[in-house]
C-alpha cells in the first residue's frame, strides 16, 4: 500500500472514531433528558410560621415550598402521618419527601429500605396524596402510580441538595 493510501484510512478511521464519541455523547444526553420526567413548581416562599397558622394554599400536592414550621420532620421512615409544614422544612434543607397513600406492604418495605439507605430522606403515610407514590423536593415532584424504583432513585440523585438551605442537616 503506497504512502497516499495510509493516510487516507488514517484520517477515514480518525474521522468514523470522532463521530463515534459525538454520538455516544449525544445519545448518553438523550438518554438522561429521557429520565427527567418530574414536574417543576413555582417556588411560594420559605417563609417560618408558627404551629397551626393558617397560609394560603400550595401550588402543588403534596406541597414543595412555602409556610412551614421551623422545626423539620426526622430523617427515614415514619409510620404515623406528619403535617405537611414540618416537611417542607426537611425540603429546605435539600432533603427528599416520600409520602405514600394506598400502597402494599411491600412497596412500603421497599420505600422504607430507600429511605434508610439514603441521608436527607423521609418517608411516610399522607392520607391528602392524589397518587399512590408522589416524591418531593424542593420546586420538584414526581408521582407514580406504583413504584418504579430507578425512577425514584434517579429524582434522589438528580435533587437532593438542590434548594435555599443544602448543607443544613
Amino acid at each position: 500500500m503506497n504512502k497516499a493510501k495510509k493516510m487516507f484510512f488514517k484520517w477515514v478511521l480518525g474521522i468514523a472514531f470522532a463521530l463515534s464519541i459525538v454520538y455516544g455523547l449525544f445519545s448518553a444526553f438523550r438518554q438522561d433528558e429521557k429520565q427527567i420526567s418530574w414536574n417543576s413548581f413555582s417556588i411560594q416562599g420559605a417563609e417560618h410560621i408558627p404551629v397551626g397558622t393558617s397560609h394560603p394554599e400550595y401550588n402543588s400536592n403534596p406541597p414543595t415550598s412555602g409556610w412551614h414550621y421551623a422545626e423539620e420532620a426526622e430523617w427515614g421512615a415514619h409510620q404515623e402521618e406528619l403535617p405537611d409544614e414540618r416537611l417542607i422544612h426537611n425540603l429546605e434543607h435539600g432533603g427528599i419527601w416520600i409520602a405514600y397513600k394506598g400502597i402494599d406492604d411491600a412497596t412500603k418495605t421497599a420505600l422504607e429500605k430507600i429511605a434508610r439507605s439514603h441521608s436527607k430522606v423521609v418517608v411516610e403515610p399522607r392520607s391528602k396524596n392524589d397518587a399512590p407514590i408522589a416524591v418531593s423536593s424542593w420546586g420538584k415532584q414526581q408521582k407514580f402510580q406504583i413504584l418504579d424504583e430507578s425512577a425514584l432513585l434517579n429524582f434522589i440523585k438528580a435533587n437532593s441538595n438542590k434548594s435555599p438551605e443544602p448543607f443544613a442537616q
